[in-house]
């Protein structure tokens, strides 16, 4: 069965583009073009606009993989002709007019949330938040190198809404996080339900492409394979 060959990767909040560091090299042996977007976090405007730069270097049809606030990202974006299919990664997957505080408001606050840092309109995470509640099953080196590197959102993101959700007329999976301290699990599952993906769920915190990779690899490869069924309506 032939396989689409070109995966773009979305990153979320704090943790960048090197965060999928760990599917990278793998997704790279087994013949994929791979492109990681560096979103810029300043708007949801400009970060569906790097990455359609992203997509417009591909030839062919691609499947597009968000992380947290990337799957808002993938909503809007995923509406693009060359995107096959949408993996989402304990991902937000809002519907037409939905913003992060819709969604969030929802459910109990997250530990995460008593982290953040707000300087200059951006939203930064402090260390011992890396360490405790986004990166809680990584070890101590990792997180270190997550909080020397991570893009601090605007909290213009907050607000932001999508017109035509992707998820509703393309195919999509969802990889939930059981132990997230981040995004709450489950925000994560109903969110997979609502938009009828294709679902499993880790014993993971919010990076799970960080501490399952493989996990999240056999998910992207069956997607790559799997990208045409019926849209949800």
């Amino acid at each position: 069965m032939s396989k689409i060959q070109n995966i773009v990767l979305v990153h979320g909040f704090w943790a960048d583009g090197s965060s999928y560091g760990e599917i990278i090299p793998a997704l790279l042996q087994e013949g994929y073009n791979v492109i990681a977007v560096q979103n810029p976090l300043t708007s949801l405007a400009d970060d569906v606009a790097a990455t359609k730069r992203v997509l417009a270097r591909l030839e062919g049809p691609c499947i597009l993989v968000g992380h947290s606030w990337g799957g808002f990202v993938i909503t809007e974006a995923g509406n693009d002709e060359q995107v096959a299919g949408l993996v989402y990664i304990a991902a937000l997957a809002p519907n037409t007019g939905e913003t992060v505080v819709d969604i969030l408001s929802q459910y109990e606050a997250a530990p995460a949330s008593q982290y953040f840092q707000v300087q200059d309109g951006f939203i930064w995470l402090a260390q011992e938040g890396v360490q405790k509640a986004f990166a809680n099953d990584l070890s101590a080196e990792q997180a270190a190198l997550i909080y020397a590197t991570q893009t601090a959102p605007s909290t213009s993101l907050l607000q932001a809404t999508v017109d035509t959700p992707a998820w509703k007329r393309k195919p999509s999976w969802y990889i939930i996080s059981n132990v997230d301290q981040t995004i709450p699990p489950d925000l994560q599952r109903d969110s997979a339900k609502r938009i009828g993906a294709t679902a499993i769920a880790l014993d993971a915190s919010h990076v799970s492409m960080i501490s399952h990779p493989e996990e999240v690899l056999k998910v992207i490869r069956e997607a790559a394979v799997n990208s045409q069924r019926t849209p949800v309506l």
